[in-house]
């Protein structure tokens, strides 16, 4: 017994010791292709000033080229990032092709620089995939260690854009199965993140953090704890709002009978029109607005229009739809800060900081189902005084989102109500279906017991 207890121990410490050294190596090279993907979008960011006409007006044209460099270069680079990576983990062991990352790097620039609505995160964890899938190739992994591998990818992207290294890992490996961890990839995912955090930070990338701190002299609030639970339920409506949209724009799209170059064309100037119409704060990144909703000063925030969050989230679908590339976090981020600023503007002034910073992590919590690295998020953003409302609003959110998600490939491990018959083990999309399939026949089922019932009527007659 004390001999296969030796050899228990010996080989769990071999492979810890294997992982730390791999996971440490991924997150040191993706910190560092992160770091150059970023200064490239600030050096970007920066040439906007140079032009002799606003920057938007380029973007029509820039998607134009996107759509034809991800369809010549890298056809696995389309789309926001996030949901190839999950896809290519369930369906192809996690085989990435590394072109994706100077493809996607070059694309995802581009769309930002010309203003389209898309953000960083999701490149940054494809990016950060690719790499550490092209790395297994060159070692010649098995599938099993290749697929590991990616995941630590993954979150080391995620740790190095999100400058949260805690809620990066955690995001990378929740992300993938609704209702599950997978614990044996956790401690590489820790490594891979911190390190690649660590190396972003060695090279020059500053992280911008909030100072919520004043809300520690609330110790125990009740109606605010009450309006918390509100604000859930509303960021949970919100994140619904999100899916639907990007679904319903990227498939409308997709529906018209017209060149992908003209579709990707005509998308990108509906974005333009938004901006001439109602500004240029709708387009881009929009880091500018999320920190003015987090300032606890509001007077940065004051001329914020409560519908904000509706516009952002109708740029993002059409770039998105129309083929540009980059993220879709950056946009809930937004999405959820200015919707947290309308709900506290609407509810309870005082604290419409706190309700910004709430909607920031409990939309992420619902739109890509993970509520833990939402919560952890916070506290790292803004500081430990927020955890026990963060938790709150951020599940709340999660569960009233329903069985939907920005992510249509994720593993559904879990259903959020026993009142439904949700098909566990299978891709959300393929469990939404199944739901919409059990609609159909219940309500094919009631038009056969009507015209029943009407027969007999008649018959009585």
């Amino acid at each position: 017994m004390f001999k296969r207890h030796i050899t228990e121990q010996t080989a769990i410490f071999l492979s810890f010791l294997k992982w730390m050294i791999l996971s440490t190596i991924t997150g040191i090279i993706i910190g560092a292709i992160v770091t150059l993907f970023l200064k490239t979008i600030h050096y970007g960011e920066h040439l906007r000033d140079k032009l002799p006409f606003p920057y938007y007006y380029l973007l029509p044209f820039v998607m134009v080229l996107v759509v034809w460099l991800i369809k010549t270069f890298a056809p696995s680079a389309e789309g926001h990032g996030t949901e190839k990576v999950i896809e290519a983990v369930h369906k192809h062991h996690g085989k990435i092709d590394l072109k994706v990352v100077p493809v996607k790097l070059i694309a995802t620039v581009l769309t930002i620089f010309a203003g389209g609505s898309v953000g960083k995160e999701g490149p940054a964890g494809q990016i950060g995939a690719a790499s550490a899938s092209g790395l297994s190739d060159l070692f010649r992994f098995s599938d099993q260690d290749r697929k590991k591998l990616v995941i630590c990818g993954i979150s080391a992207g995620f740790a190095s854009v999100f400058g949260t290294p805690i809620a990066g890992a955690i995001f990378g490996v929740e992300v993938l199965i609704i209702g599950v961890i997978l614990y044996d990839v956790l401690l590489p995912s820790f490594i891979a993140g911190f390190a690649a955090f660590t190396t972003a930070q060695f090279l020059g990338i500053e992280y911008t953090y909030y100072d919520l701190h004043y809300y520690q002299s609330i110790a125990l609030d009740i109606p605010l704890i009450l309006k918390v639970i509100g604000a859930g339920i509303f960021f949970g409506l919100i994140s619904d709002l999100i899916v639907t949209a990007i679904h319903l724009i990227h498939k409308g799209l997709n529906k018209i009978p017209l060149p992908i170059y003209l579709k990707a064309f005509i998308a990108g100037s509906i974005v333009v029109l938004v901006g001439v119409l109602f500004g240029s704060q709708y387009l881009g990144l929009g880091m500018d607005t999320i920190k003015d909703t987090l300032n606890p000063d509001p007077y940065f925030a004051k001329d914020l229009p409560w519908y904000a969050f509706l516009l952002k989230t109708l740029t993002t679908g059409l770039t998105l739809g129309g083929g540009g590339s980059g993220g879709i976090i950056t946009p809930i981020f937004y999405i959820g800060a200015t919707s947290g600023h309308a709900f506290g503007a609407w509810v309870d002034y005082q604290h419409i900081t706190l309700f910004a910073a709430l909607g920031f992590v409990s939309v992420l919590a619902g739109a890509t189902n993970s509520p833990i690295a939402a919560t952890i998020m916070a506290v790292e953003l803004f500081g430990l005084e927020i955890a026990h409302y963060a938790a709150l609003s951020a599940v709340i959110s999660f569960l009233l989102t329903g069985h939907r998600s920005v992510f249509p490939s994720q593993i559904l491990a879990m259903k959020k109500s026993e009142m439904l018959e949700i098909k566990i083990g299978e891709e959300i999309e393929k469990a939404e279906s199944q739901i919409e399939l059990e609609e159909r026949q219940i309500s094919k089922f009631q038009r056969i017991r009507r015209r029943i019932l009407r027969k007999k009527k008649q018959r009585g007659l």
